[in-house]
């Protein structure tokens, strides 16, 4: 291989992942590095690392002159994108080669033929795959799309020409919210992507995605590594994937896999790519209920699972190929074995509507050490390492792989409830009530699935949090040995029964615990983790708690709250429907901002009327700060 030295043009778990094919096979790596990653994992684990720039991405991961002069200095001779940044950007792929250095990833033309839905649509189309219908055209203008979706029917999908992550998407459920809703996804478009243009889709009401693995090299080889499942979504972005896709009968595997080969032949593909289908969920497969959706032209999040049943490495595939190497297999030699799934540990709280956070992670990681082979952490960050608030939430990724798809979620689920994620919000617990739903087990799961289940899936069960803090409790109140009697902690009480209780503050909020009381049956066991000797990481089925003795201080910050619309995190004002003097209805929602690749809209707390509006759009906001206050009518 010629390639020696390679620039990873990202950052967390994927930049750690590339590395880790990297030094096996004896590639010198160079990690770059914004403000907030100073002292990331990426950079700790990097032959050598670049400061590119600020905290936000357009003035480090994003910039192009910044990254191609890392590269430069560190006489690097390869870059690679990783996934998100600019892994799909066509520019990039072109200032690469134009700088001498090899691109790890499809030719620049191949990223811009199907970077556009509605482009990449039409090539499917002359490749035989079948697509959904829709408007594609070039008229942008509100009237034009009023009169199209009126011709599809609702309920029907607002999809951004240049999206991607679940961005710039919206759903339209009838023709009173077209107007509304095509704001909203032109806005988002324009802001993610530089580029408003949308197209009109229509919805699949109970959808399952299920993707297709293709890689193509220079010499016009192209071939699948099978198909994955991507269907347990929340907000329209994957929560737990899963290769091969429960339920897939061969014929329609047969079909959904030549179709991808054909259109990764059509557009002469190199390297790595996912073509991914939409399938109709309320019916079993068939070759009549799955349609294209987009192509991917870089290597996915969950591209794990299907090196796990293939037993493939894809990173390193993608540098042979990238150096011009031929592929080296032909189908017949690749094999699927057994079953994987892959869950996405983020900073973010299921219950606040998966709101992002970000902070000082106190504790993190499985309990069972990872082998490689049938347990894989693919994490991004350490024990002690702070999560910023500028990127994406996911953190981290837990794969196992095992002979059976039962035996892989009876797997994964064990190894999610004693898997801890302390001091940021986290999404473990949540995860793992979906992988021991029902509805997972049995392959009913879709899309939309996890909204619709809401609070069942999302809300943290009463008995983890008292499992929890009994936990803690029990090793507060041990006895010490000595002797004097006031040091005892029996509970004694003068004229009354003993009685042992203690306050905790747990994840911010002071709650007592009595523990004369029982636990629930169904109550989990906890994992503790001492951070001192008055603070606790203690997770209880995933869920996961930071329990510290009481300052009180949660009490009086709570007990001044309510006249004031706050930035739940840092992030940028994007817009505002409050101004001085007008009066509000409580959840009237008064202004979004955007972070961590979302946007929240900030409502109301009470009824009132505005009495200060302190940020304009545009605004770099800091957590806490105050946007809009209120006073009584």
């Amino acid at each position: 291989m010629t390639l020696s030295k390679l620039l990873i043009a990202n950052r967390g778990e994927i930049a750690c992942r590339i590395m880790a094919t990297c030094r096996a096979l004896g590639i010198e790596t160079v990690a770059v590095y914004s403000d907030a990653d100073a002292f990331a994992k990426h950079v700790r684990e990097a032959d050598e690392a670049v400061h590119i720039g600020a905290a936000s991405a357009a003035e480090s991961y994003l910039n192009v002159d910044r990254l191609l002069s890392a590269a430069k200095i560190t006489g690097a001779d390869a870059v690679h994108p990783g996934y998100g940044f600019l892994s799909e950007n066509a520019e990039f792929a072109e200032a690469v080669q134009a700088a001498g250095l090899i691109w790890v990833g499809p030719k620049p033309e191949t990223i811009r033929a199907m970077g556009l839905k509605d482009e990449a649509k039409r090539i499917a189309e002359e490749a035989g795959v079948p697509v959904l219908p829709g408007y594609r055209g070039a008229a942008q203008d509100a009237a034009m799309l009023e009169t199209e979706a009126d011709k599809i029917g609702y309920p029907l999908l607002i999809k951004a020409v240049a999206g991607g992550g679940g961005r710039g998407i919206r759903l339209v459920t009838g023709k009173k919210a077209l107007a509304a809703e095509l704001e909203s996804a032109v806005r988002e478009a324009e802001a993610a992507f530089g580029d408003g243009r949308v197209m009109l889709e229509k919805l699949v009401e109970r959808p399952r995605h299920i993707e297709v693995q293709v890689f193509g090299d220079a010499h016009g080889n192209a071939v699948h590594m099978f198909e994955r499942d991507c269907s347990l979504q929340r907000r329209r972005q994957k929560v737990v994937e899963e290769a091969p896709a429960p339920g897939m009968p061969e014929e329609v595997r047969a079909a959904m896999t030549e179709a991808s080969v054909a259109l990764a032949k059509a557009v002469g593909y190199e390297g790595a790519g996912t073509v991914e289908f939409i399938v109709d969920g309320a019916q079993p497969l068939s070759l009549e209920t799955f349609w294209f959706l987009e192509m991917n032209t870089r290597l996915q999040v969950e591209h794990p699972v299907s090196e796990m049943i293939t037993g493939l490495d894809f990173v390193e595939l993608q540098l042979r190929i990238a150096a011009g190497e031929p592929l080296g297999l032909s189908q017949d030699e690749i094999e699927m074995h057994g079953h994987a799934i892959e869950a996405r540990i983020c900073a973010e709280d299921p219950a606040e509507g998966f709101r992002p956070g970000a902070g000082r992670i106190e504790a993190f990681g499985p309990l069972e050490a990872p082998d490689g082979e049938t347990l894989r952490w693919e994490a991004g960050f350490e024990a002690g390492d702070q999560v910023p608030p500028t990127y994406d939430s996911m953190i981290a990724k837990l794969v196992v792989w095992d002979e059976t798809r039962d035996e892989a979620i009876d797997r994964l689920a064990g190894i999610l409830s004693h898997t801890q994620l302390v001091g940021v919000p986290g999404n473990v617990g949540f995860l793992g009530r979906c992988v021991v739903s029902q509805e997972f087990g049995e392959g009913e799961h879709h899309v939309n699935w996890i909204a619709e289940a809401g609070e069942a899936l999302t809300a943290v069960p009463a008995e983890n949090r008292l499992a929890a803090m009994s936990a803690v409790a029990d090793i507060l109140l041990q006895e010490t040995g000595e002797a004097d009697p006031w040091a005892l902690k029996d509970g004694w009480r003068l004229n009354s029964p003993p009685r042992a209780a203690v306050r905790l503050d747990v994840n911010g909020v002071v709650e007592a615990v009595d523990l004369d009381a029982d636990l629930p049956e169904d109550a989990p066991l906890p994992l503790v983790t001492d951070l001192s000797a008055e603070r606790f990481a203690v997770t209880a089925a995933g869920d996961s708690f930071l329990i510290e003795v009481p300052t009180y201080q949660a009490d009086a910050e709570a007990a001044a709250g309510g006249d004031a619309v706050l930035a739940p995190m840092p992030g940028k004002l994007i817009a505002l429907n409050a101004e001085a003097g007008a009066s509000v209805v409580k959840d009237d929602v008064l202004a979004v901002m955007e972070a961590m690749k979302m946007e929240h809209a900030l409502v109301a707390p009470r009824d009132g009327v505005v009495e200060a509006v302190s940020a304009v759009v545009g605004d770099q906001v800091a957590e806490g700060d105050v946007l809009v206050a209120l006073v009584a009518e």
